[in-house]
């Protein structure tokens, strides 16, 4: 395997922090690594805006996604544990959750079928949304 001179670099950078253990996955924006929160001794998810995409777009989309993940919360979603710069590098540290990929489950079962689908992922009427109260 070929060694990643942007894994050696961000490792750098977040020494002390994280100890990155591997990529995860990789898109075209970005790249997630697996990672342990040194202090804490947990897994983490660390996805690195890729350099030349920020020279590219910039950053303000990376950290509008930012911001959005910040303000989640479900039992369903990843909650964000730390967003940040280092050695001139975007990324933000999330829970790790062990599993597989939703391409690896795509490619293992097919499409999704409606009654295993997240009902926040379907859409909703705007009478319904509009009307909905939460009840304790």
């Amino acid at each position: 395997m070929l060694a990643d001179p942007l894994f050696d670099r961000l490792a750098r950078a977040l020494a002390g922090r994280y100890t990155l253990v591997r990529e995860l996955g990789r898109g075209g924006m970005a790249t997630v690594y697996l990672g342990t929160d040194v202090k804490l001794g947990r897994g983490v998810a660390i996805k690195l805006l890729a350099p030349a995409t920020r020279a590219y777009l910039g950053s303000d989309r990376f950290q509008r996604e930012v911001l959005l993940a910040a303000q989640l919360s479900h039992p369903h979603i990843v909650p964000l544990f730390e967003a940040d710069e280092a050695d001139g590098l975007l990324f933000y540290v999330m829970e790790y959750v062990e599993g597989e990929s939703l391409r690896q489950r795509l490619s293992r079962h097919g499409p999704l079928s409606r009654s295993t689908t997240p009902s926040a992922s379907r859409p909703r009427s705007a009478t319904r949304c509009s009307t909905r109260t939460k009840t304790a």
